[in-house]
């Protein structure tokens, strides 16, 4: 299974574009906040299934704050992070992601791509594909096959 990710897009709705064609030709794409009517955006170039979150920008809104989903015999945690505290300290995260059992955390937020595994979780930030703070606009796309992931961070 072929999962691109995608965080940050703050309504710069001319990126949105390119950054599903960078995905290629993904089986479940997942957004994860800032801002959640970037989706209705994202669904003009990709039919297939969506999860999202909203985030700090996103008010008023009916979409969950984080998801645990299984995904391809996966069980993954799903946030923007900003209740985590990410852009200061990972800890508050990573106790969530033990508490749940996750395999995969997906968090955005900072504007920073990261890919990390710690203690057998594997913490992934797509970064923006729009208003990046880490040089490079991104996204992320994690391939699971066999029982085995393999994350990628694709500059847009």
């Amino acid at each position: 299974m072929l999962i691109g990710v995608i965080s940050d897009t703050h309504r710069y709705v001319w990126i949105i574009e390119n950054a599903v064609k960078k995905l290629g030709n993904i089986d479940l794409l997942i957004h994860l906040g800032d801002n959640v009517q970037d989706v209705k955006e994202i669904a003009k170039y990709y039919t297939g299934p969506i999860l999202n979150v909203k985030g700090n920008c996103d008010f008023s809104v009916d979409t969950p704050g984080e998801i645990i989903e299984e995904i391809a015999g996966k069980r993954f945690f799903i946030t923007h992070g900003h209740r985590y505290d990410v852009k200061s300290d990972m800890s508050r995260l990573k106790y969530k992601a033990l508490e749940v059992q996750a395999d995969v955390v997906l968090y955005g937020h900072t504007h920073i791509s990261q890919i990390a595994y710690e203690n057998g979780i594997w913490f992934i930030n797509p970064g923006s594909p729009a208003i990046s703070r880490d040089g490079f606009n991104s996204v992320a796309l994690i391939d699971i096959t066999d029982g085995k992931i393999n994350a990628s961070i694709k500059a847009i």
